[in-house]
């Protein structure tokens, strides 16, 4: 078999990668530029200076820190939600076989294949019906529908390539299911829920569409970002704001991206 390793990449590909990389990414540095700029009111490029004082400013808003702690609050929450009911169905899906199968595994990754002002507006319907007032816990319920989607795909790809002669092997021997579960099916699993728990955390902290639908008068992050950005006091504040949404956002990705890039590689997948 011929190996293509030694192969370099086409000029115009290189080129084309990095005017696409530069398309995706040069935006995300200006708000790191205009973090540190001495402009209040207006952006001005080049930034007339840099300072770090916004970062103090940041630091002793009130509601910076409220929206904060409700994004972090919001975001555990429905990232556990998604653990415990993604791992279920997905366990459901992939080990057993009964009618509709396929229809309830479509029906699960749904709601994000929808676009987010539908199921916005779907909550919202559904919330008023029911004469749910909006609080806390509709914002929960709310990321909870496509927090699910994301743990459920991570789960059901490890449950499928997860051999079930090891599970049969341990029932065999003696142990009942919640033994099995623990010291066979949850190792060979456990970095995927950890990928798809943070990749669920990052997507619930900067989600605004379902948020405006179902949080009522609170603010989430994203939502006090674009109260912000229609009405600024001080428009370095938000983008020192953005900027943290950008690194608590990446390194959930990344941790998440180098748990599961050797997913294939799990124990017993070859029997």
């Amino acid at each position: 078999m011929r190996s293509d390793r030694g192969h370099s990449a086409p000029l115009g590909l290189k080129i084309a990668a990095t005017v696409g990389l530069l398309f995706l990414h040069l935006p995300i540095l200006l708000i790191f530029v205009y973090a540190f700029t001495t402009e209040e009111k207006s952006f001005v490029w080049p930034p007339p200076g840099l300072t770090t004082q916004w970062f103090a400013v940041t630091w002793n808003r009130p509601d910076v820190w409220e929206a904060l702690s409700l994004s972090v609050r919001v975001a555990a929450i429905s990232t556990v939600i998604a653990l415990v009911l993604g791992t279920l169905c997905a366990a459901a899906v992939s080990r057993t076989k009964f009618f509709g199968r396929e229809t309830i595994s479509l029906l699960v990754i749904l709601p994000i294949a929808l676009p987010g002002i539908i199921t916005g507006i779907a909550l919202r319907s559904a919330f008023s019906l029911a004469d749910i007032p909006f609080s806390f816990w509709t914002i929960v319920l709310g990321h909870a529908t496509f927090c699910v989607v994301v743990v459920y795909n991570n789960a059901v790809a490890r449950f499928r390539r997860t051999s079930g002669s090891m599970i049969e092997a341990s029932m065999d021997l003696g142990a009942d299911g919640f033994q099995t579960f623990r010291h066979v099916v949850l190792p060979n699993i456990a970095t995927a829920l950890l990928a798809g728990g943070m990749l669920a955390f990052a997507l619930s902290f900067d989600e605004v569409i379902v948020t405006t639908f179902t949080a009522g008068q609170q603010q989430t992050v994203p939502i006090w970002m674009l109260e912000e950005l229609i009405r600024p006091r001080q428009r370095p504040v938000t983008n020192v704001v953005a900027m943290v949404v950008v690194l608590v956002t990446l390194l959930p990705i990344l941790v998440a991206y180098y748990l599961t890039r050797d997913g294939d590689q799990i124990a017993g997948s070859g029997k």
